[in-house]
């Protein structure tokens, strides 16, 4: 493997003046610029990353945690966030946290480890005054969670208004007992759909009807959810679920019980993954602007390494996509 001395030689250049190529500075005339990138290119010089990054206190990288490989919308965000990093020559390592408080620590452990400039954290289990913490210590951005002390690092989805569109919707046409299936309520964006959709049901005069389940946001909690409510013998017309897994969970059983959909049973998801555009006429949801968010993320992580960071938190509406999943009630 070649070195930087070898490059040196070759182009007949000090090695200083070989790094100086290597880092772009304008102090190397054009002549001796060709010299030493030809002399590169000739050996096949591949500098050591990590060294370079020990001189420039730059390793020109960021790291994510986040909570979940899988998933639609985790995966949608990932995707513009190493997309919008790539597009401007920065690396993304990935450590995943498992929505648990020690795992998210080792991870956010490991990548400051390895001199990430910067870290983009979506997690659950850590508390805020951790997050504050971090972010003292080194450029944070927080993903879909607000934090107080540290708002203008955060970027997130207005979950309230989402929460409150999808049980609007169905207020609108004609719809009273409706139901909420809840993600796990330890997590904020889970509260704050609940949040939306308690004050469509109040302000609707429906604060008897209101009625949570809480549930995971998996398509297995969707089926457990509607499986105690009937159990419980409550009775309902439509169902907001707090993601489009946990719809289709939840459709998966009330068909099973030969409860049709929307004829008996509206029902509305939310993220609008892919998936939920393949059942029968499609699934009515709350779109999540994943890819907006990543590309925010990601702008902002730079914009704190270079210390141009607006002071501004970065709130992003989601809104309605009407589909075949809900109707009047009959």
């Amino acid at each position: 493997m070649a070195t930087i001395k070898q490059v040196a030689e070759l182009a007949g250049v000090s090695q200083a003046t070989v790094s100086r190529v290597m880092s772009g500075s304008s102090r190397v005339n054009e002549a001796t610029r060709q010299r030493v990138e030809e002399a590169i290119s000739v050996l096949d010089y591949q500098p050591n990353a990590f060294a370079r990054s020990l001189a420039s206190n730059r390793s020109s990288s960021v790291g994510l945690v986040i909570s979940y490989l899988a998933g639609g919308m985790l995966g949608r965000l990932m995707t513009h966030i190493e997309q919008h990093l790539r597009q401007h020559n920065i690396s993304l390592l990935i450590a995943v946290g498992h929505a648990n408080a020690e795992q998210e620590r080792e991870a956010v452990a490991f990548l400051r480890s390895r001199r990430c400039d910067a870290l983009i954290v979506q997690v659950n289990g850590l508390a805020n005054s951790e997050l504050r913490a971090l972010a003292s210590q080194t450029p944070t951005v927080v993903v879909n969670r607000e934090v107080s002390g540290i708002e203008q690092q955060c970027v997130f989805s207005n979950d309230v208004h989402g929460g409150y569109l999808a049980t609007q919707h169905l207020l609108a046409q004609g719809h009273q007992r409706i139901v909420c299936i809840s993600g796990p309520l330890s997590q904020q964006d889970a509260q704050r759909r609940v949040e939306g959709y308690q004050t469509a049901m109040r302000n609707a005069g429906q604060a008897a009807n209101i009625r949570v389940v809480e549930g995971d946001f998996t398509e297995a909690g969707g089926r457990t959810a509607v499986e105690q409510l009937h159990q419980q013998g409550v009775a309902f017309t439509a169902i907001v679920a707090g993601s489009d897994d946990t719809a289709l969970g939840a459709i998966s059983a009330l068909s099973e019980r030969q409860r049709r959909i929307p004829e008996d049973v509206s029902i509305v998801g939310y993220d609008d993954e892919r998936h939920s555009r393949h059942i029968a006429g499609g699934l009515t949801t709350i779109h999540a602007p994943a890819e907006e968010m990543g590309d925010a993320v990601a702008a902002l992580a730079r914009q704190l390494i270079e210390g141009t960071a607006k002071q501004a938190p970065a709130c992003f509406a989601p809104y309605l996509v009407e589909r075949a999943t809900t109707r009047p009630p009959a």
